[in-house]
């Protein structure tokens, strides 16, 4: 599977974007985070500033229980975890969670070790080194607390209920925390989105490579199985005008001319069994033939005092050598030898043809009208092989008129063919190797060729480019 071609793509793909998306997804809820947090650290930080300024009244007048039924009030809303004060040795005076009264609370736990340990302060602290998150449980949601400095203002120290002591810079502290379960709940469902975004543009990017890639693919590979296992009818289906559509049609050009080649190939192989058939039904039709041939000269000696008989008998010697006319034919048509170039009239050679299939063509009842020139001059060609070339002509003929008759017409003439097209010959040799570029004689500015040509007693050079 993992040879597949379409599957290394969808892989390498597949991993790809999973890492970009992924790093993407970090990297845009890693700021969501910080922006989510940091709106809640300002407003956090707002709320400590109002309830601050709400009890600052109660403060002044030193109204304990007002103090406390406002931070109790205000701390049973859903999103407050505890509304606490303490004083600056680190005892709670006030809480919304009564049990948290009087205890001593751990400075360096609470975020107040960075004011106690440098000896600076608290004013000059920003909000991030005045908040804390934490866990409560580690199996619990997180928490959020944030410490307020209450100061000692001069309203503070010249009040007449409680004079503190001018010296003091920090009378206490307020401390808020807030539940951030709905913001874990809110990252937690963005990294599911992420997760379900990567795995959703992961199975589109498969399909996509599946059905633009690893389909053709998978089309051209099962083509070539069936090329294989030698089933040329094979067609692949149209794949569009892509690459791969291209290179589909031009299998399928290929499979078809294959298909061809192979079905020309059967009837060569055909032809050749018929060829050798015909040569061994040739010799031995030839031997009695040879007989009959023998007898019926004889007897057309001897009958000469009866003319009804020798009449019959020179039928049966010209029906004879007419016998072995064809016998020879289907010989020289069966021989497979080396081309043997000479002289030959095609007219000569094309009623030879006619008298091997002359069998055929009585059967099938189709006439043969000649219209053959008799000026044609004489060609160098295999005669055998062109009685071939004729044969198969007409066989074909015969196979497309049927069994119904009808007429072949077979028509000969000379005639002179102009040039196909033009082409500059930039180099020329003979059998010797020698240049036949001659560039002291040029036609339209172009080299030419010249050649010696030698007719009867007459001998020359011909000039060409």
């Amino acid at each position: 599977m993992l040879k597949n071609i379409g599957t290394k793509l969808i892989l390498a793909a597949g991993i790809a974007t999973t890492i970009i998306i992924t790093i993407f997804a970090y990297f845009s809820m890693h700021s969501q985070s910080t922006l989510l947090l940091a709106e809640m650290e300002r407003h956090a930080n707002q709320c400590s500033e109002t309830i601050k300024r709400s009890i600052k009244y109660s403060m002044l007048l030193n109204k304990r229980d007002h103090i406390q039924e406002t931070i109790k009030s205000v701390g049973d809303q859903p999103f407050f975890h505890e509304i606490r004060i303490f004083d600056k040795e680190g005892v709670v005076i006030y809480s919304s969670d009564s049990a948290s009264t009087g205890i001593m609370v751990d400075k360096k736990a609470e975020a107040c070790y960075a004011c106690h340990a440098e000896n600076k302060p608290l004013e000059i602290l920003n909000i991030s080194k005045r908040t804390r998150i934490y866990r409560l449980h580690p199996d619990s949601s997180r928490v959020l607390g944030i410490i307020n400095a209450i100061y000692n203002e001069k309203s503070c120290y010249e009040a007449d209920c409680h004079v503190h002591d001018a010296q003091k810079k920090v009378l206490g502290v307020l401390d808020i925390t807030f539940s951030l379960k709905a913001i874990d709940k809110q990252i937690s469902r963005a990294k599911i989105y992420a997760v379900v975004t990567i795995i959703a543009l992961g199975g589109i990017l498969w399909f996509l490579v599946w059905y633009i890639i690893g389909k053709p693919v998978r089309e051209l590979l099962l083509a070539t199985e069936h090329l294989s296992e030698g089933d040329l009818s094979y067609t692949i289906k149209d794949l569009g005008n892509s690459e791969l559509g291209i290179l589909a049609r031009s299998f399928n050009t290929m499979l078809n001319k294959l298909y061809e080649t192979r079905k020309q190939l059967f009837q060569s192989d055909k032809m050749a069994s018929l060829g050798q058939l015909a040569a061994g039904v040739a010799h031995e039709i030839n031997n009695p033939l040879t007989g009959i041939l023998t007898y019926s000269s004889f007897l057309l000696k001897r009958a000469k005092k009866y003319p009804e008989i020798q009449e019959d008998l020179e039928i049966i010697y010209n029906e004879t050598i007419r016998s072995r006319e064809i016998v020879k034919g289907l010989l020289n048509f069966a021989r497979q030898s080396s081309p043997k170039k000479n002289n030959a009239n095609i007219n000569e050679l094309i009623q030879k043809a006619l008298t091997v299939v002359e069998n055929q063509l009585s059967i099938n009842k189709i006439k043969v009208t000649e219209n053959l020139d008799k000026k044609l001059p004489n060609v160098i060609v295999d005669a055998n092989q062109m009685v071939q070339v004729f044969v198969n002509l007409v066989v074909n003929a015969i196979d497309a008129i049927g069994a119904n008759g009808g007429s072949i017409d077979i028509k000969t003439s000379f005639i002179t063919l102009e040039p196909f097209g033009v082409t500059h010959i930039k180099e020329a040799t003979c059998p010797k190797n020698h240049s036949l570029i001659d560039n002291s004689f040029k036609i339209g500015g172009l080299p030419s060729i010249r050649l010696r040509a030698k007719y009867k007693k007459n001998e020359g050079s011909l000039v060409s480019r």
